[in-house]
């Protein structure tokens, strides 16, 4: 049984130097029991880069070093199952501890000339498993930002060798919403592999440049973060406190892709229940509630869905769900809102 301080989280940048390199140790400031690397980086053909962890126990032990990624804009890419021992594992993209850690390190190795990464940080928490408290509205009423529907499901049976096709596609449907959001993606000679009879080959890309080999999947976080950072975004893996929080980045003109889990009466107005969803946070209405493009609707022009303030942090926020994780995806000289609590 852990014995953690049980509402914290702490977010940590990091500046890679270049090549091969480790980092000091980072003291976490609190127990922590699952900690997430993410990272942008560009990398040639035929290379890449992979991230490795180590922790510090309360007790005062060093973890053995634990691969969090093996990433490359070509491919391929790959979380790396089986690492488990007596202080964690990684669950692909994250590593949850055995005994609370209080400090890490990290490794990144490049492979190839020109391999780089361009941003990286780590995300350590405790979750809590107390009742979700709901927050207050803010104060500057509705607002909503103007980011294109992409519909997982309008691509059903595309391309199964990336995840089944559009079934599976929530994060690569939301990741494709964002970019073009900023006006960033692949180029129409990039796409031409899609079809010309593709909705959205934007998705379809996504999906095959962020395909986690080991994972068979398309929703490793991490992996989200650093397809954006081929297109010119930088970004990261959090998790928020608050719908409060939320609405500070909408605020700043940052759309947040959002990761929830619930049964269909859980969250009224979504029609359906899932283990693990993404969608993205768009906007409030003037009474607080939160605005999204939800991929899981049918088709790209029905992808605007309001749901209750409540109900969404309940589902996003508990510990039985995501405990509030997010990608933060912006344009490196767009200004991020203001941090109070350490978490971005």
């Amino acid at each position: 049984m852990l014995t953690v301080d049980l509402a914290r989280v702490a977010f940590t940048r990091l500046t890679v130097p270049g090549g091969t390199w480790t980092s000091e140790e980072h003291r976490v400031g609190f127990a922590a029991t699952q900690l997430v690397p993410s990272w942008t980086a560009r990398t040639p053909p035929g290379g890449g880069v992979e991230v490795e962890l180590r922790a510090r126990t309360g007790a005062g032990t060093l973890t053995k070093w634990y691969v969090m990624g093996r990433w490359s804009e070509h491919g391929p890419r790959t979380s790396v199952p089986g690492q488990g021992d007596e202080d964690g594992d990684v669950a692909v993209d994250t590593f949850v501890a055995r005994r609370p850690v209080v400090a890490f390190q990290l490794r990144v190795t490049a492979r190839g000339e020109g391999a780089r990464m361009t941003s990286l940080g780590v995300l350590a928490s405790a979750l809590p498993q107390r009742p979700v408290t709901v927050s207050t509205p803010g104060v500057a009423g509705h607002v909503e930002l103007d980011v294109p529907g992409h519909s997982q499901y309008a691509h059903a049976g595309h391309h199964p060798r990336w995840d089944g096709g559009g079934a599976n596609w929530c994060s690569p449907a939301s990741v494709a919403m964002v970019l073009a959001f900023w006006g960033r993606g692949p180029e129409p000679g990039e796409l031409a592999w899609v079809g010309a009879d593709d909705p959205a080959p934007a998705v379809d890309h996504a999906a095959m440049g962020t395909y986690d080999d080991s994972y068979q999947g398309t929703g490793n976080w991490p992996f989200n973060v650093a397809y954006a950072g081929r297109y010119g975004l930088t970004g990261f893996v959090t998790r928020l406190l608050s719908a409060a929080e939320l609405e500070a980045f909408v605020l700043a003109g940052i759309p947040v892709i959002a990761s929830l889990s619930f049964r269909a009466h859980e969250l009224p107005g979504a029609g359906y229940s899932t283990n693990g969803h993404i969608l993205v946070v768009t906007g409030f209405t003037a009474g607080g509630d939160v605005v999204v493009n939800d991929p899981a609707a049918p088709a790209d022009g029905e992808v605007r869905r309001i749901y209750p303030r409540a109900a969404f942090e309940n589902v996003w926020l508990r510990s039985s769900g995501s405990g509030g994780i997010v990608y933060v995806l912006h344009p490196p000289g767009h200004p991020l809102p203001p941090c109070t609590n350490g978490n971005w």
